[in-house]
């Protein structure tokens, strides 16, 4: 009895025991994603602002953003749920994070490799586009405007249909070029990166 109690204990242990293997963890490139973000929710109830990420390669230069991506709801979101003139994580909970494996120019701004916070300012007219040194921040309570690197004016565009999630997309224009898009309710604003 004992041995099959111990049997059985061993089988559940290493059923439910995480299996990642090095093939798993790292692309072909050899970019490490053993941190991101797991879109997928295996629990009943969906989280209200699920963790999500978006990455691509931009020539050699793999970018990556990690957010917190909350639903609309039927809630009015620009000017409403978010405010128009406030400083925003761009996502919810932690501040949102972009990655680079290697030097950038955002709006002529030099930023080198590494990770950085991204919020932003909605406007009905414009937006400002925020590249933070201080990744790793709640919400807006830490956010310092002199930790800023990039502060870059942007005009939103109108959606014909609405997008329920809040959600990133990073496009590879050519092998120097890349565009972030951000879009939520029925807004969407885009910035450039430029391999250096």
């Amino acid at each position: 009895m004992r041995r099959i109690f111990i049997v059985v204990t061993l089988a559940l242990y290493w059923g439910c025991s995480p299996k990642t293997s090095e093939s798993e963890s790292n692309d072909s490139q050899g970019h490490d994603h053993t941190e991101h973000h797991d879109s997928t929710n295996t629990s009943k109830s969906k989280p209200k602002s699920p963790p999500k990420s978006v990455m691509t390669n931009i020539g050699d230069n793999h970018v990556h953003v990690a957010y917190n991506s909350p639903g609309r709801r039927g809630r009015k979101i620009f000017g409403g749920l978010v405010g128009y003139g406030e400083v925003w994580v761009t996502g919810a909970h932690r501040a949102t994070t972009i990655n680079f494996s290697k030097d950038v120019k955002i709006a002529d701004v030099k930023v080198e490799k590494g990770k950085y916070a991204l919020f932003t300012i909605p406007g009905e007219q414009e937006w400002t586009i925020i590249i933070n040194a201080n990744w790793d921040q709640h919400l807006a309570d830490e956010y310092d405007q002199a930790e800023d690197l990039v502060r870059l004016m942007v005009s939103p565009t109108k959606l014909t249909e609405p997008v329920e999630w809040l959600t990133f997309d990073i496009k590879e224009i050519d092998d120097n070029t890349g565009v972030v898009s951000i879009s939520w309710g029925e807004v969407t604003v885009s910035f450039e990166i430029n391999n250096i």
